[in-house]
């Protein structure tokens, strides 16, 4: 058994005087490190915990895309909470934990130019994806009871050795910095941030401002997939809430919901932020 296959070594990332990450779990192989984690929020204790695979089975992105990654080489990660704080953190809980992605890759790997790439994609300078995040909710009476993160970085991947379909579109930390990475260092670093990213939101900072100093999309021609037909336009910012203002036929939108589905290259902006 290797280290980074011991436990024992990825329990490291782990802080008892942590709300998130107070205890890690590892999995070798797992079906979905979400539903593991959906499980452990109705276990005694089971909220923040992380869960950790080497390889997921049913791995899972936004829109129900599965989530491809080879085993060993990269950190797919959940934690679970229960949020503090009401229905307000409904929107913003992706932004948070964004961000706090953003903070632990780029602290492990301070060569890279890494940016956010609406809603929460962190990306490298000419938009390759680096990281991704799914968060999965439960309300009760209308109330947002539980929350689920799936994050997945993609820490040691070579673009030489990704599918061709996905090598275009995509990097790594190790590629971008020329160099491995600890994964248990990671970790423990993205942990850290996400409990203090979550704290914040439930005491009432926003992410937003943050949010958009990290922005990938800003002054981009973009088509976005809103459910029906594609909409085009240039984004402008964001708005207060973490919506994309998108002007397109001589009108400006807030994007709450959509997908970037194409991006041209940069355009000055003219319109005031």
């Amino acid at each position: 058994m290797t280290a980074m296959t011991d436990p024992a070594a990825w329990s490291r990332a782990a802080d008892s005087a942590r709300r998130i990450g107070r205890t890690v779990e590892f999995h070798a192989t797992i079906g979905s490190t979400n539903d593991r984690v959906r499980a452990a929020l109705r276990e005694a204790g089971g909220e923040g915990l992380a869960v950790v695979a080497d390889q997921q089975l049913a791995g899972r992105g936004r829109r129900g895309r599965s989530w491809v990654s080879p085993p060993g080489v990269n950190l797919l990660v959940s934690v679970g909470l229960h949020p503090d704080g009401g229905d307000r953190l409904l929107g913003q809980l992706g932004f948070a934990a964004a961000l706090a992605v953003h903070r632990a890759c780029a602290a492990v790997a301070p060569r890279a130019e890494l940016a956010i790439r609406w809603p929460n994609d962190l990306v490298d300078d000419q938009g390759r994806k680096v990281a991704g995040l799914l968060v999965e909710t439960a309300l009760e009476d209308g109330r947002l009871t539980e929350a689920v993160i799936g994050i997945g970085i993609n820490a040691n991947w070579r673009r030489a050795e990704m599918p061709p379909e996905i090598a275009d579109r995509a990097t790594s930390l190790a590629e971008l910095s020329d160099a491995p990475l600890d994964r248990v260092e990671l970790l423990s670093r993205l942990l850290s941030a996400l409990d203090d990213e979550v704290s914040r939101l439930e005491g009432g900072i926003s992410p937003v401002p943050r949010l958009r100093q990290r922005s990938w999309l800003d002054g981009r021609w973009v088509e976005i997939d809103t459910g029906g037909a594609p909409l085009a336009g240039r984004v402008i910012g964001l708005d207060d809430d973490g919506g994309l203002l998108l002007e397109h036929d001589g009108q400006i939108s807030a994007l709450t919901v959509g997908e970037v589905i194409r991006v041209q290259d940069a355009i000055p902006l003219t319109v005031p932020r």
